[in-house]
């Protein structure tokens, strides 16, 4: 029986991409959006998922931090995917010829030299190959797309330029997640992610991270974010190297637990070769 592998956007997306070059024996499941991605794993309709989480140009996916503490998944791996900006036409365009293109904002935001330099109108869209599908349903030779050169494949579009992006190192990383978690797994090189709160007494957040440099844990991402609507309740996500079995790691994690309200490992995997 095939697996599937869930992913958020139309076929020809970047999370399609994704899923091509690092799960090439899984059939894709297009979702419209990141938390039908999830709820197609949870579900059973798909048995993992791949879900953009931050790019080195335009930064964190917003939405996916916010979805990562209640969606009931479990990381289990990442990837990395160079992101190219193409603009896409109708057969036969020139890139003289268009005045509009469409893309998600998150694409329109690493493209801001070309756009710019061209005089071209932006229009946010939900999904970088459903832009590009909405211009050859239009027919309209004005109109034009960013997306990936797969998107310009699968619909039958030309590739008016290539590789417009503003940094040529341009890349989105992707969380691989599932149903179950897996900390059987032993690398070179180990990544525990986490979510946590800390309690509201002060230096907090100073003294529930300091186990980490005194036990020797490298702290690789550390991001902060509101939640609940308010001001006062901040909650963050990290990434550190080490598997929780580590002696060190779990040192840090006991001191990181008796400064906080709440700690949940959210996965422990294997990193990728290109992570930096």
């Amino acid at each position: 029986m095939t697996k599937r592998i869930a992913f958020q956007g139309e076929l020809g997306s970047y999370s399609h991409q994704a899923c091509f070059e690092a799960r090439p024996d899984y059939e894709p499941l297009p979702c419209p959006t990141f938390e039908d991605a999830m709820e197609a794993v949870r579900s059973e309709r798909a048995d993992i998922g791949m879900i953009a989480i931050e790019n080195s140009t335009y930064g964190r996916v917003q939405d996916v931090y916010h979805l990562l503490p209640d969606s009931g998944l479990h990381i289990i791996g990442e990837t990395f995917v160079r992101v190219h900006v193409n603009l896409l036409g109708l057969p036969g365009t020139k890139t003289a010829d268009i005045k509009q293109a469409r893309a998600m904002s998150v694409l329109l935001g690493q493209a801001r030299k070309f756009i710019h330099a061209h005089g071209i109108e932006t229009v946010n869209w939900s999904d970088n190959a459903a832009a590009a599908r909405s211009i050859k349903e239009t027919g309209d030779p004005s109109i034009g797309a960013f997306a990936s050169e797969l998107a310009g494949e699968i619909l039958g579009l030309d590739v008016l330029e290539r590789h417009i992006e503003d940094h040529k190192l341009n890349t989105t990383r992707f969380l691989i997640m599932a149903r179950e978690p897996d900390y059987s797994r032993r690398a070179e090189k180990m990544v525990t992610a986490f979510m946590f709160r800390v309690r509201n007494i002060p230096a907090a957040l100073y003294k529930a991270l300091g186990g980490f440099a005194t036990n020797g844990v490298n702290m690789t991402k550390l991001e902060s974010y509101m939640v609940d609507g308010v001001f006062t309740a901040t909650q963050f996500y990290a990434d550190i190297e080490g598997h929780p079995g580590d002696r060190n790691v779990q040192l840090a994690l006991d001191e990181l637990r008796y400064f906080t309200e709440m700690v949940e490992i959210l996965g422990v995997y294997p990193a990728d070769p290109r992570r930096s």
